[in-house]
């Protein structure tokens, strides 16, 4: 469920999109309900950041293989990448404000 300003990632287009700068990615699925409390933070989150850092979401049911690179366990649970590495991982439903303050500390 990718929108105008989340970028819709697969296991193919993954590495490429997390390559360079600072990336947020909510790992989900379409049958997770705390998922879709998340989505619309997610969004807003997207909103706020602008060109700043890039927001993504994974599917974890289509992208099995990135999931279990990363050592997914639960969703969601978003990884906040920069220049491909992890830098810090929030799992569960996460405020507008945690995770704009995790990208922003990315930043710096």
């Amino acid at each position: 469920m990718a929108s105008d300003k989340v970028i819709g990632l697969t296991d193919d287009t993954f590495d490429d999109a997390v390559a360079e700068g600072v990336v947020l990615v909510d790992l989900w699925a379409p049958w997770c309900a705390p998922c879709m409390m998340q989505g619309p933070i997610v969004e807003k989150v997207a909103q706020t950041v602008g060109q700043k850092a890039k927001v993504a979401k994974l599917n974890v049911d289509e992208g099995q293989a990135t999931a279990a690179r990363f050592g997914i366990r639960a969703i969601p649970t978003l990884l906040l990448l920069k220049d491909g590495v992890e830098v810090k991982r929030f799992v569960g439903v996460q405020s507008e404000g945690v995770l704009i303050e995790g990208i922003e500390s990315a930043l710096a």
